[in-house]
């Protein structure tokens, strides 16, 4: 909530009828290309990989149905969202653990 008061009169999140001020790729970019020196990343830090990373490792492979992650991304197709669903080993070895559990095999 600290977050939301401390942005509540910003006028970039005002003008454009935002909760919360929205960078530019370009410009987040920047940033983590920052970060990853400071931290001593050798990989390109990007927003893109950002996003891939968030529908894969924390959403999908946490349960979190393809649907609502397509929506947290903003896609207007499903099939935009499957790119980014590559599934994970352990994953499929989870659902099927929760299939036999299920099937009381």
């Amino acid at each position: 909530m600290c977050i939301l008061a401390k942005y509540k009169d910003y006028p970039e999140a005002i003008l454009k009828g935002r909760v919360l001020p929205v960078s530019s790729n370009q410009k987040l970019n920047s940033y983590l290309k920052e970060l990853a020196e400071i931290c001593d990343i050798k990989k390109n830090l990007t927003m893109h990989m950002a996003r891939h990373t968030f529908a894969t490792s924390i959403t999908l492979s946490n349960g979190v149905p393809i649907e609502t992650v397509s929506k947290m991304l903003g896609h207007t197709s499903l099939k935009v969202t499957q790119i980014y669903a590559r599934v994970l080993e352990n994953k499929i070895s989870d659902d099927m653990s929760l299939l036999k559990d299920r099937l009381g095999w």
